[in-house]
């Protein structure tokens, strides 16, 4: 491979639009834009995604001087250690007691140890549709869920909460630059696409995991009002939840 730049970030974006229209659409991810939070419902879905980053983020240390890691190497971007500090919030010391690890989280953790294991650089599929959202439309999320569970300051959802990252749309052309300067061959940059396809696929799955548990807090009849609309999607700036 000569020095070229892969334009990942570029092939990314262009290559994922259907996955986010479809991530928006999912039902906990409606009700949750339309200010419907339930309190137990938000800790379980922390408590997910404190399995899958605390996994991601060990795989991502292992490969930190693979030569297509470490350009994205971001410590900054980290989320265990905020997940950590809202579980505590919801369920006090002891949280790691309480939390379950629901079965679209367990698919989730299984397929990057894979990765991680065989083909490290589709980790990258993996950063980009997680921490691109958070930065994005998590942080819509964040107000959302503050304003829904009257939380006072970022108590709840430091998850959202990027202390090291002062100005968010300036650190996200410094990503994107970083992928787009990878120089990946094209086949390679296809499999980068097609995994984070399938990340959004497995978020999805993930988002499908809380419904039962808001259907319970809510009803039926209110859940089914609240997703009845559909949305047309949009571009990355505004992520769901599970993106």
């Amino acid at each position: 491979v000569f020095n070229m730049s892969s334009n990942l970030a570029i092939k990314l974006r262009a290559g994922t639009q259907k996955a986010h229209t479809a991530a928006e659409n999912a039902g906990f991810t409606k009700c949750f834009l339309k200010g419907v939070v339930d309190r137990g419902c938000f800790a379980k879905f922390l408590g997910n995604l404190y399995f899958v980053y605390s996994e991601l983020e060990a795989a991502l240390q292992q490969h930190r001087e693979h030569p297509f890691i470490k350009p994205l190497n971001f410590p900054e971007l980290n989320r265990t250690a905020n997940l950590e500090k809202d579980l505590e919030f919801y369920y006090g010391q002891d949280w790691k007691k309480q939390i379950a690890l629901l079965p679209a989280a367990q698919t989730y953790i299984n397929r990057i140890r894979e990765i991680a294991a065989a083909e490290p650089v589709l980790l990258l599929a993996h950063c980009y549709t997680r921490y691109m959202g958070d930065l994005s439309g998590g942080q819509m999320f964040q107000k959302i869920a503050q304003n829904a569970l009257k939380l006072e300051g970022y108590q709840g959802t430091s998850f959202y909460q990027f202390e090291q990252i002062p100005d968010k749309n300036a650190f996200k052309d410094k990503y994107r630059q970083a992928l787009n300067a990878l120089p990946l061959d094209d086949a390679t940059a296809d499999r980068v696409v097609a995994e984070a396809n399938y990340a959004f696929h497995l978020n999805n799955l993930a988002a499908q995991d809380m419904e039962g548990s808001l259907i319970q807090a809510i009803g039926q009849v209110m859940y089914n009002s609240l997703i009845r609309s559909h949305n047309q999607g949009s571009t990355e700036e505004v992520k769901s939840a599970k993106c």
